[in-house]
């Protein structure tokens, strides 16, 4: 059993089933047509499988990675069985999950860091303040004294939003006014959350990526006046992506990622699309691990990512 065997239970389990029935349609679809009355691992196997894990959006260089590692296995036994590619397959894709720390698992924040602050970013539209207030549900479910900073002053929806949220699940908000200086209200933020001896900051940033100069110094100046209270925070910046745009949420996690210090990733909207297949791609290629991922709308419908559940749950019509 995972580390969050105790914490992904039979109904976070089914949850995981519906929310990528799309995903595993199309990907175990692809996969199927690769192995059906076959009876060993050819290169034309290969070939072909190759061609389904590219388009089910794993990404090319995903991809490669993992059919190089099926070529040394077939090498080395000389025999492989459609059934044994099945196994390894799974195995593989497992492998390419990078796993969080363990004291970062879960909604209990570390012990040592009080408040434990985690800095939100991402582009507009990605369901970032959405996730952000499903996370203070979950951490406030925990026992968990929460407050929401609404650093994202340039749209006056983003802040209406996270209020909205803030009075549904019964956390603090600090707010200013539209326009504000984003930093202005992080710094509020955390004096407020030290002042409450909160557990957990949440902090949302603005969305915008047509200028990363501009991007950059703004998330810098953030980091800057959190730490004038907190010398070792943010402890987590979290990148929020939508999974249902398939290989332009890679994208937009590398344009992040040249901007800032990406040490966590939560994918959402994976319940509307096919494209799930773009958490191997994103979690391989940029190293960092997803955390989180998004399956529906409902408040419980974010949930802790689990790469082996992840795994059963995308190869689950095989069986």
């Amino acid at each position: 059993m995972s580390f969050l065997g105790k914490l992904f239970g039979k109904k976070e389990k089914e949850t995981l089933d519906q929310g990528l029935e799309k995903t595993k349609q199309g990907f175990i679809e692809r996969i199927s047509k690769v192995i059906i009355g076959k009876t060993s691992v050819d290169d034309e196997v290969l070939d072909q499988l190759e061609e389904a894990l590219i388009g089910a959006d794993v990404g090319v260089d995903t991809t490669l990675a993992i059919i190089d590692k099926i070529q040394e296995r077939v090498k080395k036994d000389k025999y492989l069985s459609t059934s044994e590619l099945n196994n390894i397959l799974q195995a593989e894709i497992a492998n390419i999950l990078v796993d969080a720390p363990v004291d970062q698992m879960g909604f209990v924040p570390p012990a040592d860091k009080k408040p434990y602050v985690i800095l939100v970013v991402g582009v507009n539209g990605v369901g970032k303040t959405t996730t952000i207030g499903k996370l203070a549900h979950h951490y406030k479910a925990a026992g968990n004294e929460v407050v929401l900073g609404a650093a994202d002053t340039f749209r006056a929806a983003a802040v209406d939003q996270l209020t909205i949220w803030s009075e549904r699940v019964g956390v603090t908000i600090v707010k200013q006014s539209m326009g504000s200086d984003p930093s202005a209200v992080a710094f509020d933020t955390i004096q407020s959350a030290i002042a409450k001896k909160a557990d957990v900051v949440l902090i949302d940033t603005a969305g915008r990526l047509h200028n990363k100069a501009h991007l950059m110094d703004e998330l810098n100046k953030i980091k800057r006046v959190i730490q004038k209270q907190l010398p070792d925070a943010p402890h987590e910046v979290m990148l929020v992506l939508d999974g249902s745009t398939g290989q332009n949420a890679l994208e937009q996690a590398k344009q992040f990622m040249a901007v800032t210090n990406v040490n966590a990733l939560a994918i959402t909207k994976l319940d509307g699309t096919a494209k799930g297949g773009v958490v191997l791609a994103i979690a391989h290629q940029c190293k960092i691990p997803v955390k989180y991922i998004g399956v529906g709308e409902q408040i419980n419908d974010l949930l802790l990512f689990d790469k082996n559940e992840f795994v059963d749950s995308l190869f689950s019509l095989l069986k």
